[in-house]
């Protein structure tokens, strides 16, 4: 039972049906198609002992109309002689479809002497199960729970208590289908309160906390403001002071950081990493891949290097001798920000004095990750930021334990991005268009959802296209870069295209983050429809970031749904990284708002995100008023959906 996290009687009652079967009524025979899961019913006309590659007993029935066999590789002697001809069954299975026509395998069934009479209608639920445990058995623990079941709070919502929507769910009325979906949305609201309430629970733990503060020392952040060249928008100088702000206080900072694609997201970090080196202490970044680490580091040096803060690189593939001389600079304290990926929370990984953390692209890494490197300091300062904008309703619950900050504008003179969708059959002329671009002196990017070739799929793998661009555009520089490539070499290919040597990249979706190449104008996207929208924009804001417009061009294989269209017709229509991703909420579902599911991201058992979104603003409101009224409720809802072993501490 602890495979399907079933740990007490709560627990199992929360073990939801993933479905139900619709047992109501018989279907004619001469109705059924491949697929349908129901019951029949009908008179044996004849049985046979098949000897193909494995014996099996074959029984045919005749409803009157139409014939249906039902097939048993297992089988008793018994069974063999109580299932004779003039016999009429009652079956409930799966039809499939062999050679000889619609057949039923070991469906359910019961024997009758004579034309069986009406059916006992219901709607039966099918349980996740495990090795061992049936269908039928947790059905019948469930049912035996429900007759006297365990202490559920009284709190009452949309019509139901707990209890009110659980009977519901796993006894559902056959006149009143509707009712599951309500009970079902009850239950999704008690889970999303749950987990708000432990958020807001978070929250007030970590400011119980005392934290380092981080006042202004040296004014070294103005200093940096008079040499970056450019202007700090509105939404910048907000964000930023607001940082600032939460860093000189006496309780740790937990701050969520949204901005879209180029909206200047880094500059503020780097604000934060300046306060906390003015103080002494260390600022751990953590990016996602070694490229974005790498662009991190070169651009945090550049800014950082002339103030005197020594700046650290620490990634996956640096040799032994040179990891220790990193891993010796970050223990004595000499590299004040030390920028890495995964390899930066490694247990050999010893800070002096950690202040600080700034996690890019949160949606990248696990709660246990993010934990593991808040632990090696005395409870740090943490931001994250995240460039896959969530819609406002959704962030409000989902990062209830963090501040939040809005960076909502982009900074002048970005160029504009013009956006078209195009056929495969255009693909041609297409390749010349790019080809054109790069003889004129600009860069563009060619991106693929694949590697390689596939026999079972007809997606276009970049290494096959690196080999096609080669050969059409003789005249041109093309590069290659994928996940699979080593490190250096990927580091050698994006340093060959940044300095120009390269004028037009193939790309998997490895460059979705960070990469910042302003003399990149085009970007041509292949099977756009094979990919997420937010991650399409994602990908899509690796140009447009100098002053030359910028076109983006979608090829697509032909015939597209009407669901890849509407989701494509999106990217053409707007730029707006919010407004794209409250539509791939609507259409795609939260998986691109989520991000990756790491290990230890919480997952929802009964909570759609992409249905439930209209409960969230009760959600807040609810929640807010139990903690102030009513905190014995609030902790029997925790309880009720919150594992044993589950974490309060702040990640």
């Amino acid at each position: 039972m602890l495979r399907l996290g079933i740990r007490n009687q709560l627990d199992l009652l929360l073990h939801l049906p993933v479905r139900y079967q619709d047992r109501t009524h018989i279907i004619p025979i001469g109705q059924l198609s491949p697929g349908d899961e129901c019951y029949v019913s009908g008179e044996i006309v004849k049985v046979n002992v098949g000897y193909g590659r494995r014996r099996s007993l074959v029984i045919t029935l005749d409803d009157g109309g139409a014939f249906l066999s039902m097939r048993l590789f297992h089988f008793s002697p018994h069974q063999r002689e109580s299932l004779r001809a003039g016999v009429w069954l009652r079956l409930f299975g799966e039809a499939r479809l062999n050679r000889s026509g619609l057949e039923m395998v070991h469906p359910e069934y019961r024997v009758f002497s004579s034309e069986p009479g009406p059916i006992e209608p219901e709607l039966k639920p099918v349980y996740r199960v495990t090795a061992g445990i049936s269908n039928s058995r947790i059905a019948g623990w469930i049912q035996q729970v429900l007759a006297q079941p365990p202490d559920l709070h009284s709190y009452k919502t949309m019509g139901f208590t707990l209890e009110d929507a659980l009977q519901v769910i796993h006894l559902p009325p056959i006149d009143q289908p509707d009712l599951v979906e309500t009970a079902r949305k009850r239950l999704a609201f008690d889970e999303l309160l749950a987990y708000y309430l432990v958020m807001k629970r978070r929250q007030e733990d970590v400011s119980s906390m005392p934290a380092r503060a981080l006042p202004p020392v040296r004014q070294l952040g103005k200093e940096l403001l008079n040499e970056l060249g450019f202007r700090l928008t509105r939404a910048q100088r907000k964000t930023t002071t607001d940082v600032l702000n939460d860093l000189a206080k006496t309780r740790a900072t937990m701050r969520l950081i949204q901005g879209d694609v180029g909206s200047g997201k880094t500059v503020v970090a780097a604000f934060a990493a300046i306060r906390a080196a003015e103080n002494g202490t260390q600022t751990a970044i953590m990016a996602p891949t070694e490229i974005l680490a790498e662009q991190h580091y070169e651009t945090f040096s550049s800014w950082l290097s002339p103030l005197g803060i020594r700046v650290g690189l620490l990634t996956g593939r640096l040799a032994a001798a040179e990891r220790r001389s990193k891993l010796n600079a970050i223990a004595e304290g000499d590299d004040l920000v030390i920028i890495g990926t995964h390899a930066i929370f490694q247990r050999d990984v010893v800070f002096q004095d950690l202040g600080l953390t700034i996690v890019d692209e949160q949606h990248r890494f696990g709660v246990h990750q993010r934990m593991s490197l808040r632990n090696k300091g005395r409870l740090p300062h943490q931001l994250v930021m995240t460039a896959t904008p969530i819609p406002r309703t959704l962030s409000m619950t989902l990062y209830a334990d963090m501040e939040l900050s809005v960076i909502d504008e982009m900074p002048p003179g970005r160029a504009p991005i013009i956006t078209s969708i195009h056929a495969n059959e255009r693909r041609d002329e297409v390749v010349e268009g790019i080809g054109h671009e790069v003889a004129a002196g600009h860069q563009a990017f060619w991106i693929c959802a694949a590697i390689e070739e596939s026999a079972d799929s007809e997606i276009k793998a970049a290494e096959t296209v690196y080999r096609e661009l080669k050969e059409k555009l003789p005249h041109v520089t093309v590069g290659l870069i994928h996940g699979r490539m080593k490190a250096f070499q990927k580091s050698a290919t994006m340093s060959q295209f940044k300095s120009g040597e390269i004028g037009l990249l193939v790309s998997t979706t490895v460059v979705e983050v960070g990469v910042d190449v302003p003399n990149a104008t085009q970007m041509v996207i292949d099977d756009p429809d094979r990919l997420g929208l937010a991650q399409l924009h994602q990908l899509r804001g690796r140009i447009g970031r100098g002053h030359v417009p910028s076109h983006c061009t979608l090829l697509y294989e032909a015939p597209l749904t009407e669901l890849a269209k509407s989701r494509l017709n999106v990217m053409r229509e707007t730029n707006d990284g919010f407004l794209i991703a409250e539509k791939d909420l609507e259409l795609r579902g939260p998986g691109d708002i989520m991000g990756t599911r790491q290990t230890g991201e919480r997952q929802f058992r009964v909570s759609d995100l992409s249905t439930d979104i209209s409960l969230f603003k009760d959600v807040v409101q609810t929640g807010d008023k139990m903690r102030e009224a009513d905190l014995e409720t609030a902790e029997a809802i925790i309880k009720a959906w919150t594992p044993p072993e589950t974490s309060y501490a702040s990640v």
